[in-house]
């Protein structure tokens, strides 16, 4: 069998986790079979395995698809003039424009990192990776002057998160509730707990390495 283009293998790859993002999104990790997400990736068994051994690397290829849209997303956030402005724009592409499956599966890695050490310590990896990011931003922000907030900027970064997952939780649970109503209220509340300087706010902070 002749060995395909690189760029034909990571169509395939792509599609198959497009495939079982649908499917774990939505029927759950343990409800959904290898058949199923053969079925809705146009797949055999055999192309399946040879990118994926399993729903567990299947997960993992998604964790991490999802880790470098973040780090695509973030380095925008990172080098905007107007840090608040580029922060809802960012609530909105993951809220609001991104298809509802992206977070729900989000809520499904997450679930199942309580049951799965293997997927526990994905989940962690990647939920590290964004505290860092924010956690190396916020440090920045304060050392240009741009923020004089009361806390640290590692408890800064944990209450960001905290009220992001609850957004992630809230858009999973609720498919009623107002999410475009909500992001600019989220930033005013982060602006608050940031208390930007403002003759420093046209500054950019610029790139933020987050640890690996």
């Amino acid at each position: 069998m002749p060995r395909l283009k690189p760029d034909t293998q990571r169509a395939r790859r792509e599609n198959i986790l497009d495939a079982a993002e649908r499917c774990f999104s939505r029927s759950g990790f343990h409800a959904t079979s290898m058949q199923d997400i053969c079925r809705g990736a146009g797949v055999s068994p055999g192309a399946l395995y040879i990118y994926f051994r399993s729903k567990e690397d299947l997960i993992a290829g998604i964790a991490e698809r999802n880790r470098q849209d973040f780090q695509s997303r973030f380095a925008k956030l990172a080098e905007a003039a107007d840090f608040f402005a580029a922060l809802e724009a960012i609530g909105k592409a993951y809220f609001v424009e991104d298809e509802p499956e992206r977070r729900q599966i989000c809520l499904e890695i997450g679930v199942e990192s309580t049951r799965s050490a293997q997927i526990g310590e994905i989940h962690r990896s990647v939920d590290e990776y964004v505290l860092c990011s924010f956690q190396s931003l916020f440090q920045r922000m304060i050392d240009d002057g741009r923020i004089r907030p009361a806390l640290e900027s590692a408890a800064l970064a944990r209450i960001f998160m905290v009220i992001g997952d609850g957004l992630f939780w809230r858009s999973g649970v609720d498919r009623q509730f107002d999410l475009a109503k909500t992001i600019p209220d989220f930033v005013a509340v982060i602006r608050q707990l940031l208390n930007p300087v403002e003759d420093a706010g046209a500054q950019p902070a610029g790139i933020v390495e987050a640890a690996e």
